[in-house]
């Protein structure tokens, strides 16, 4: 669909040129999987970018949304670039998904330095191409060239010569990453014996074509992924070449294990964790700044990967593929079988507490932290790893309801049956979970958890971040907010009263079972003094108690 060009480079240029990226990588992602060979040929390099774009473009819309919710106006250049750049960093998948991260973070450094500025020319995105390619080299332990960091360097060299409006910077970009894009099969041998270029620079070329596209309005004309008389990508012979001859292909004496992990540690403690693992394992990456992280390597011993990033401080989101036993989509590796499940629940959980719960329960989880929701692909991503035919998917969050409706749409095309049970909190999540028996009918089995879930009223405690309006008043920032199904219902200071006041108005209506989620900021006391007044005000009415960990909210509340 066409859209109006944009002329500088501001807030409604990012929102557009991410949503055109993750267009553009959408329409390339099976290509670019079958040409991924280095540094390992598990072919899912258009994935991850496609999953690295898509929460970047989910993070900008957040932005959007919440200015329009407070009828602010369009957002900053600065906000709309760091949540473009925070959205990647969080999302990034895989070893090209966190170079681009990186890409991204140090285009928006450039782009938010002045927090005032509402756009900025062809000087200031010059700058920004610059600055993103020098970033991203940094941030890998041992830079290989005739990859996507040669692709970004020549984009920079050939922005910085260029002469006039955005619309011209990006374009010399463009065409300066396609013409390094051409030439990566001679850099890198393993690229020149299967036929292809390599995959992340076809992916950052397509993501710089959007940025033509933002500013010109005309998308640039198709990349080819081969070069001279080498074979097609994704033809028999390029698909047994590659493995086969690439070092670091699965079982081929490559690390057994990629691991990545989010986390939250300072500078110094960072730059230990580079040396650690550099001596573990290669394909080192580490992105990032101001206390958040995105770790990736591959490496033998996962296990002493991931002690190495909780001696730095707290990794989370942590994931560990094992290259050998096919648990990523490769590319002529032989993979081991694995039976499917004939049913699995996933679930969305909103803190490290609930999470162990629900995996105790027999759900595969993922894990949203706060302002952080996961994107589409990270659920099919999960419904995947369920390895099941039958699949019931609780997104426990209203706001999520249309990201997992994609995420069920994709995991049907693949032919998983997937039922969505419309579920708004993680009480009505573990209410659903409570009836859940696969040995039912499949139909009977998702009626019994929806029935669960819709009897479940759902309320939670949290603090005020601003002065809003609600459907209670005016709050002012530090407030205590009581909500009743989504709702503001309750305004007050202190955690325990308003807490109390909102299981009171809650059970007036009737109740059997109380379920109270206790983040890490609810006051010691508070389960106490909640259940003591269940137990002396609602006889018959049961109470049941979790630590939820870091969840956002203060207090959940469930009602059944």
């Amino acid at each position: 669909m066409a859209h109006v060009p944009q002329t500088f480079f501001d807030a409604l240029a990012v929102r557009t040129w991410c949503g055109l990226a993750l267009r553009a990588l959408g329409r390339a992602r099976e290509e670019i999987d079958a040409i991924n060979v280095y540094p390992v040929a598990d072919g899912d390099t258009g994935t991850n970018l496609y999953l690295t774009a898509e929460s970047a473009f989910a993070a900008v819309e957040a932005v959007f949304e919440g200015h329009d919710a407070h009828g602010s106006g369009k957002p900053a250049l600065a906000d709309a670039a760091r949540a473009m750049a925070h959205g990647a960093l969080i999302g990034a998948r895989g070893n090209s998904g966190t170079i681009l991260a990186q890409l991204l973070r140090g285009m928006a450094q450039v782009l938010a330095a002045d927090g005032e500025t509402a756009h900025t020319d062809g000087e200031g995105l010059r700058l920004a191409l610059r600055h993103a390619a020098d970033s991203a080299r940094q941030a890998v332990a041992h830079p290989v060239e005739g990859t996507v960091l040669t692709v970004a360097s020549a984009a920079a060299d050939a922005a910085g010569a260029a002469q006039g409006d955005c619309g011209t910077v990006a374009r010399a970009a463009y065409d300066g990453a396609r013409a390094a894009l051409a030439a990566t099969p001679g850099q890198l041998a393993v690229l020149e014996r299967a036929g292809v270029v390599d995959a992340g620079g076809r992916g950052l070329v397509a993501v710089l074509g959007a940025l033509v596209e933002t500013f010109t309005g005309e998308a640039p004309r198709a990349v080819p992924v081969t070069s001279g008389t080498f074979p097609e990508a994704g033809s028999a012979e390029a698909a047994t070449a590659a493995p086969d001859e690439c070092a670091d292909a699965p079982g081929t004496g490559g690390p057994a294990f990629e691991v990545i992990y989010l986390l939250e540690a300072d500078d110094r403690a960072v730059a230990r964790l580079r040396e650690r693992l550099d001596g573990l394992g290669d394909s080192l990456v580490v992105v990032g700044g101001d206390g958040l992280w995105n770790v990736h390597v591959h490496v033998d011993d996962a296990g002493a990967a991931v002690e190495a990033g909780i001696e730095a401080g707290r990794p989370y989101r942590i994931r560990v593929t094992h290259f050998a036993l096919g648990d990523v989509h490769t590319t002529g590796a032989e993979r081991l079988p694995r039976e499917r499940a004939q049913r699995a629940v996933v679930a969305v959980v909103p803190g490290e507490g609930l999470a162990g719960l629900y995996t105790e329960a027999g759900a595969t989880t993922v894990l949203a932290r706060p302002g952080e929701p996961p994107a589409s692909g990270e659920l099919v991503e999960a419904v995947r790893r369920a390895h099941a035919r039958e699949v019931v998917l609780l997104p426990n969050d209203a706001d999520l309801r249309h990201t997992a409706a994609a995420a069920a749409e994709q995991a049907r095309a693949e032919g998983i049956r997937v039922a969505l049970i419309p579920t708004r909190s993680a009480v009505q999540g573990i209410a659903a979970l409570a009836v859940h028996e696969p040995e039912r009918r499949f139909d009977e089995d998702v009626v019994q958890m929806t029935s669960a879930a819709g009897a479940t009223r759902y309320a939670e405690v949290a603090v005020a971040e601003r002065q809003s309006w609600t459907m209670a008043g005016i709050c002012q920032a530090g407030d205590v907010l009581g909500l009743i199904d989504g709702d503001v219902a309750v305004i007050g200071s202190d955690v325990t009263v308003t807490a109390e006041t909102v299981l009171d108005r809650m059970l007036s209506a009737g109740g059997e079972l109380v379920t109270l989620v206790l983040g890490d900021e609810a006051p010691e006391a508070v389960a106490d003094h909640l259940e003591t007044r269940v137990r002396e005000s609602h006889l018959a009415v049961d109470t049941v108690v979790y630590r939820g960990g870091r969840q956002g909210a203060v207090l959940l509340i469930g009602v059944e």
